[in-house]
């Protein structure tokens, strides 16, 4: 593995109780895990089998219950359910209990988490728009600065944080495509996004980022990756790991606010369907060499497990071994 990549684990919301997730990332980091993501969700992707905890919490609890690892959210909507002065004041409160370990990636928001509150999500111009005046917002405030101002989405008289963080908390933006990835690398401190062909995603993710920031004179972004699969040791298992995940990649995933609709979606669609669409592995050895793959093609700062599997704890362990983390 290369030495410039810490390997972190993806805590997620939809799948696991926020109980459930604090025990698993002490195990996580226990492992020699060096990051762990959190999701963000208000509805999971099914209404039978998942879990939605407040992301917020569970990474305040995350910073007191671990020393080491860096803790971070992957990604959080400050758009439409929370204004981003208050996920500045959230990320702020964490570092602190962190002690300076946490960094904030943020996202334009799903309809499964947002729509409920504010209904369609807008067009993509508008979220972009949003999530630059969102930027500039939240990015003085987490420096320790005042905002002086500010008009537009997101109105704010003359403030700052009075328990600001111990430290600048880097901001990263996810990105799926090209043009999320120019703007995280103008502005945002880092890229957050999701592999599944490596070659695909250096070139229409990663290279762009990094040569939209120095076109604008801008450091290098930092480039987390998600690389989400299934650790089963067969269909039967894999398919039971799935249940909270079924509703993620159906037709309407992106447009849909209701998961009784995407379960009933992953339903029609089938059981050999829903395997097809997720990569399942049995062999710790071959997760090994996957990431070794990734890493090489990509080269990214840090590269986050997503594992789908009958027990968290156990993949945990077996995975972390394989990598030869704690070695």
């Amino acid at each position: 593995m290369g030495s410039a990549t810490r390997i972190g684990w993806f805590l997620a919301h939809e799948e696991w109780q926020p109980e459930r997730l604090v025990e698993q990332g002490r195990a996580a980091e226990a492992a020699g895990f060096e990051a762990l993501l959190v999701s963000d969700h208000l509805q999971p992707w099914v209404d039978e089998g998942g879990a939605a905890g407040f992301g917020w919490a569970t990474l305040g609890a995350l910073a007191t219950a671990t020393r080491t690892a860096t803790v971070m959210s992957a990604a959080v909507c400050p758009l439409f359910r929370m204004h981003p002065v208050l996920v500045a004041q959230a990320a702020a409160t964490v570092s602190r209990l962190a002690g300076g370990r946490f960094e904030l990636g943020v996202g334009m928001g799903q309809a499964i988490n947002e729509a409920p509150l504010v209904g369609p999500l807008p067009p993509y111009r508008e979220r972009m728009a949003r999530m630059a005046e969102a930027l500039d917002v939240m990015g003085p405030l987490l420096r320790g600065e005042g905002v002086e101002g500010h008009d537009g989405f997101y109105p704010v008289s003359a403030m700052r944080l009075h328990s600001p963080p111990p430290a600048p908390v880097p901001i990263h933006l996810a990105a799926s495509g090209p043009r999320s990835a120019a703007v995280a690398g103008r502005l945002a401190d880092g890229v957050i996004t999701s592999v599944k062909d490596p070659a695909r995603t250096r070139r229409e993710v990663v290279d762009v980022a990094r040569a939209a920031a120095r076109a604008a004179g801008r450091p290098s972004p930092r480039v987390i990756l998600t690389c989400f699969l299934v650790f089963a040791r067969d269909e039967e298992e894999a398919f039971a790991a799935l249940r909270p995940w079924r509703g993620m990649r159906t037709p309407r995933r992106l447009v849909e606010s209701d998961p009784a609709r995407l379960r009933r979606d992953a339903e029609a669609l089938g059981r050999e369907e829903v395997l097809a669409r997720f990569p399942r592995y049995d062999d710790p050895g071959r997760v090994a060499e996957l990431c070794r793959r990734v890493v090489e093609e990509v080269e990214p700062d840090v590269l986050a497990l997503q594992v789908a599997s009958p027990d968290g704890l156990v993949a945990i362990e077996r995975l972390g071994g394989a990598l030869g983390l704690r070695g």
